[in-house]
């Protein structure tokens, strides 16, 4: 192809086979772009007069200028990272590799279950007008996320329906906070909806007031690092709720995705509950070992890759855990803990490489096997 294929908007023709899929964008509204979608009276009455409240201590570097995204993803218009969709396309796609890239925007989800449905419901339009159109996605590289708000699982379930059939829509995006954990009945009109139409459910850590954010035992973190590492504990907790509350089982079409939850401790977690059911049969009403349904039915990202100073230890850990069964990549961008796919590739064992970097993103989001080729795009590998 030549470039006036990017001059006009126009995809190539001729195609190439993907080789990096992205499991983790973060795309943001420009100032004013996402009020008009947000429904009403929750416009008027909530998200344009309610107040910001005290946010968990957020000791990135240089947050006071860059808000924990990297300095140059910030457009020359003075709007945030992530705002221009042309700009994202040139640093994730062009430059850094990416071939389809899932977006998942959030933000500060509000408390109440009806205002974070309306939010849910603007998010949801809003990409589909400004990053899914055909202004935005001629190049077909993009792909939205339903949100839905977990908190009303009825109306979740009638977001899932409205967005369903959409051909860029790749998965629902829930978060994980919420209580009771999902192993509850109360959700099973989300996995329902998920199942009958065969769309992925991924989780996303949130980041809100303190009231919103999950209570280790020990009480609230005081600063970003500790609070990062407690969403582990919190991604294990509906682990092992999904597991043993017999959520697959209900729905064993089922497939969960934790986004920027890390994964590592997930290795250890199999062992215990594996060794816990093999020493309580009787009273573990579940078909088969916890690990088993894990590798089928769950999948970890990669960012934040946990690693040691000695390589070799996560070679050993990836191969334990089989991550070619369980991982997708993901860079987080434009965050400043983005994770360059050209970097992360070489931590990978080679057997588990292709697994990682793009076909269990192709298999887990019903992704083409090939997309429309782009003159001067960087191959990861």
């Amino acid at each position: 192809m030549t470039l006036t294929h990017i001059h006009e908007r126009v995809p190539a023709a001729e195609r190439i086979a993907v080789r990096c899929v992205d499991s983790d964008i973060h795309p943001v509204p420009r100032r004013g772009e996402l009020t008009q979608y947000i429904p009403e009276p929750w416009r008027s009455k909530f998200f344009l007069d309610h107040k910001v409240g005290e946010l968990i201590y957020y000791d990135a570097p240089d947050y006071a200028h860059t808000f924990a995204m990297r300095a140059d993803t910030f457009p020359p218009d003075g709007e945030f990272a992530c705002s221009d969709p042309d700009m994202a396309f040139r640093q994730l796609i062009m430059q850094a590799g990416s071939d389809i890239a899932i977006l998942e925007p959030g933000g500060r989800t509000p408390r109440l279950a009806e205002a974070h449905q309306a939010f849910s419901t603007a998010l949801n339009h809003w990409q589909a007008n400004h990053w899914l159109d055909s202004h935005n996605n001629w190049h077909e590289r993009w792909r939205g996320s339903i949100c839905a708000a977990i908190e009303d699982p009825e109306g979740a379930a009638r977001e899932i329906e409205t967005w369903a059939g959409h051909p860029y829509m790749a998965q629902i995006l829930i978060k994980a906070e919420p209580r009771p954990s999902w192993g509850h009945p109360k959700y099973n009109p989300i996995w329902e909806a998920a199942t009958k139409h065969d769309i992925t459910v991924s989780c996303h850590l949130s980041r809100s007031n303190y009231e919103m954010l999950p209570t280790p035992p020990v009480g609230l973190p005081s600063y970003n690092h500790d609070f990062m590492v407690t969403y582990s504990l919190l991604a294990a907790n509906q682990v092992m709720s999904l597991i043993f509350d017999g959520v697959f089982d209900r729905f064993p079409t089922l497939r969960i995705v934790f986004v920027e939850h890390a994964f590592t401790w997930i290795l250890p977690l199999m062992w215990r509950m594996d060794a816990l059911y093999e020493a309580r049969k009787s009273r573990v009403e579940i078909k088969r070992k916890p690990s088993d349904y894990v590798k089928e039915h769950i999948k970890f990202t990669t960012q934040p890759l946990d690693y040691p100073e000695d390589k070799t230890e996560l070679t050993r850990a990836l191969e334990w855990m089989e991550c070619d069964k369980i991982l997708l990549f993901s860079s987080d961008y434009p965050h400043w803990t983005f994770d360059d796919p050209r970097w992360l590739v070489k931590h990978l064992p080679k057997a588990a490489r292709d697994a990682v970097m793009y076909k269990n993103g192709i298999a887990t989001y019903h992704l083409p096997e090939t997309v429309p080729v782009l003159e001067g795009q960087t191959r990861v590998f």
